[in-house]
């Protein structure tokens, strides 16, 4: 059974003059990713796909390396389009991100709607599933997108309940034949399937 996994990026370097696309891993992200990439839970991945965004990039070079791959970016995969309001502090992106998940249908302070987000990750997701290649495949992105490409293979409405742990660094795991959720996240440090 062919394994599809994805995982988002860990911890990453906040800096609010940077946009936030271009921001780099933390020494503990990075660390933690480093760390993943010895585990054997990724021993038959054979293709490695990440967003085009910096933070995930790095998150998949570090895990392509260990495991002899070159990646694939699909720029289609970013994280939900936040460009209208910029960085935001903790405090406020959260009560909006708690917005973005609770009304999925509306744009929330100018924010890429939930279910236009979710459309387009599960289409980058199975435009590459499409192309059948053998091997396990590991998608590497991001919370947001992440949390609503879960609820679509769980068969979950959109809602923030379904969402990472903070931090990042998190993995679900789903059947590539008929797209059966094997489990839901967990963090690098717990992964074992």
């Amino acid at each position: 059974m062919s394994i599809v996994r994805y995982l988002t990026h860990p911890q990453v370097q906040i800096d609010p003059d940077v946009p936030v696309p271009q921001w780099d891993l933390t020494p503990v992200g990075r660390a933690r990713t480093e760390m993943a990439a010895q585990a054997n839970w990724l021993a038959h991945t054979t293709q490695i796909v990440s967003s085009g965004e910096r933070k995930a990039i790095e998150t998949a070079e570090i895990i392509a390396a260990r495991l002899g791959l070159v990646i694939e970016v699909r720029e289609a995969m970013h994280e939900n389009d936040r460009s209208a309001t910029g960085f935001l502090k903790p405090t406020e992106f959260e009560a909006v991100a708690d917005r973005f998940f609770a009304e999925p249908h509306l744009s929330v302070r100018g924010w890429e709607r939930a279910i236009d987000a979710q459309a387009r990750i599960v289409r980058e997701v199975e435009a590459v599933l499409a192309c059948d290649r053998p091997g396990d495949v590991l998608f590497v992105g991001h919370g947001a997108v992440g949390t609503l490409l879960f609820c679509h293979y769980a068969g979950h409405p959109i809602e923030r309940i379904h969402d990472q742990p903070a931090g990042g660094g998190n993995c679900f795991t789903f059947a590539r034949d008929g797209r059966r959720v094997l489990h839901g996240w967990r963090g690098l440090e717990e992964i074992g399937t």
